[in-house]
């Protein structure tokens, strides 16, 4: 199963925010999209959807920017995934029509194959994926170093 970009941006989002919770200062879309390379607009959107589901808080305006809801350690990445995915259907037998829909066991096998998939993500929280914090900040760019130039 192959998550779509918008689920795996607002993953890469959450895991950049949870690599530096001990900021105090807000984070904004122009680091984001610096930091992964991604278009703003995308991003715009990851980040509005996330805060809506209460996994940022968000703050307009001027000085405004975002930062982690709630500590890591309960942000769920099963439920994150469930989330911001349009569809985790594995299959669909209506486009085309498929003509083995009304006798096919494969769609059950599929739906169970999702639910294991699932049920290995809700044993993850966000804390625990980016738990390697030394490893994945020495990947980062620096980014004192494009703002000054």
């Amino acid at each position: 199963m192959q998550l779509t970009r918008y689920t795996d941006y607002g993953l890469r989002t959450l895991m950049y925010l949870a690599l530096n919770s001990e900021r105090e200062s807000l984070f904004r879309i122009s680091e984001i999209t610096e930091v992964f390379d991604l278009s703003a607009n995308h991003i715009s959107k990851v980040v509005h959807h996330l805060g809506k589901l209460g996994y940022l808080q968000t703050v307009r305006g001027k000085s405004g920017g975002f930062k982690l809801a709630k500590p890591a350690s309960e942000i769920n990445i099963g439920q994150v995934v469930r989330s911001l995915e349009n569809s985790l259907a594995p299959i669909d037998c209506t486009k085309p029509y498929c003509l083995f829909t009304p006798a096919c066991k494969l769609k059950g096998v599929l739906g169970e194959a999702v639910n294991a998939y699932l049920a290995v993500l809700d044993g993850y929280t966000l804390e625990m994926i980016v738990a390697n914090k030394p490893e994945l900040k020495a990947l980062l760019p620096d980014l004192s170093i494009s703002i000054l130039q």
